[in-house]
């Protein structure tokens, strides 16, 4: 028994090489997500861990089918709605993600900007912002897309702070078990609220832009061919960096909710707000975890963010486009990249509130989600463009329910904001 997991353990370590997936997992647990998982557990203590389960299979399953697009068509999602979608469509897609992905970028670098600024008081926190949001402008043009994946990839190893936390208090660990996998639910206003939040940040558009073109990428960088090892491959690779995500967001509401809904704290809206909460009751250890994984994850997040829209734009307009590129080879694209970060950083310096940015972003993410998912099982089943690659009836079941949770979403995210 011994040697048969040995083996299968071997066989794993082998066959699993970190890829896109995984940096589009971790990216998912940005500074804006921390903020929401964060809420949820200092409102509603553990009632909202299952979340972290109930949304896994369902984010697994659209992930591959935008993975596997790009695999298939060579071209990024937006290329394949242009060839066979209405143009308004597109552009429709294009407008209102445009603000939406801004705003969640200077809602990151504001979150990034104020942690450093907790850790080192002296400076103010838009000059970190501003420090982070130049930095990572420089890197994104100046490094070439197989220096980007590795730095981003060594960078997920950030979130693994948020593991570590709830070990370092104590845990009544038959609790955590049962609402893990009892849902709790309160019919009340602010549980949906919070339960539409966790759906919106976790299941984000702007992931699905970046999955399918950042496959094209690996592609090209790696000079692979579409067979059914690769198509193995990028499951297991996408499957992986979902779960690390998951698993991450679980453990950020278990953190908080034991630490700070314990200790009846339980007004959250941004990062650094949480990691002062956790400050005086778990110690200065915790805090600087907390602290330290919000600014690594925004270092990885930003930029799949704004190469996310980038892509999105490029592939519209027909420009050249990649991050293997070099700044006189894709200059749309990149100019894109530097409106977008400049752009966020404006809205920093403008005094609008990061958490009215975030409650834009998130009306917009969930408004456009479900149009988007139908669009991607649309494009997964047809046959002229994806070949024999079409959706198994697992991933088109996985796929249908995860279009009603989103549409779900929409609708109580709406019927939340008639009733203000």
């Amino acid at each position: 028994m011994a040697m048969s997991l040995k083996k299968r353990l071997r066989s794993f370590l082998q066959t699993w090489r970190p890829g896109p997936g995984i940096i589009t997992g971790a990216s998912d647990d940005d500074p804006s997500g921390i903020a929401t998982y964060s809420q949820a557990g200092a409102m509603f203590g553990l009632n909202t861990l299952w979340t972290a389960l109930v949304t896994f299979p369902f984010m697994a399953a659209i992930q591959e089918m935008c993975a596997r697009i790009g695999l298939v068509t060579g071209e990024g999602l937006t290329g394949v709605i242009k060839r066979n979608y209405p143009k308004p469509l597109l552009w429709t897609v294009i407008i209102v993600s445009f603000p939406a992905i801004t705003l969640n970028i200077g809602a990151d670098l504001a979150g990034m900007g104020a942690v450093a600024n907790l850790l080192v008081p002296q400076v103010h926190a838009n000059m970190f912002a501003l420090f982070f949001g130049m930095l990572l402008l420089f890197n994104i043009i100046a490094l070439s897309y197989t220096r980007i994946a590795r730095i981003l990839k060594w960078l997920c190893l950030t979130l693994l702070a948020y593991v570590i936390v709830p070990f370092l208090v104590h845990q009544d660990w038959g609790s955590v078990l049962r609402h893990t996998f009892i849902p709790t639910i309160t019919w009340d206003k602010d549980y949906l609220a919070i339960i539409v939040g966790i759906l919106g940040t976790t299941i984000s558009p702007y992931l699905f832009f970046w999955q399918t073109s950042v496959e094209v990428e690996e592609m090209r960088s790696r000079h692979l061919v579409v067979d059914k090892r690769l198509i193995s491959e990028m499951r297991l690779d996408v499957r992986s960096g979902i779960f690390f995500s998951n698993l991450v967001f679980y453990f950020i509401i278990l953190s908080t909710g034991t630490v700070l809904h314990g200790a009846n704290v339980g007004s959250i809206e941004t990062v650094d707000q949480a990691a002062q909460a956790l400050r005086p009751l778990a110690g200065e250890f915790s805090y600087l975890l907390f602290a330290l994984g919000v600014m690594g994850t925004g270092l990885l997040a930003v930029p799949v963010l704004a190469g996310s829209l980038s892509y999105m734009i490029s592939e519209a307009m027909g420009w050249s486009e990649g991050l293997d590129k070099k700044f006189h080879e894709a200059k749309g694209f990149y100019l894109v990249v530097i409106v977008s970060i400049l752009a966020a950083l404006l809205i920093n310096f403008s005094g609008i509130s990061p958490v009215h940015a975030l409650i834009i972003t998130a009306v917009v993410y969930g408004l456009t989600a479900p149009l988007l998912i139908a669009l991607i099982l649309h494009i997964c089943n047809n046959k002229d463009i994806m070949g024999t690659q079409v959706n198994r009836r697992t991933t088109n079941l996985l796929g249908v329910v995860g279009l009603l949770l989103m549409t779900a979403a929409a609708v109580t995210l709406a019927w939340l904001y008639i009733k203000g």
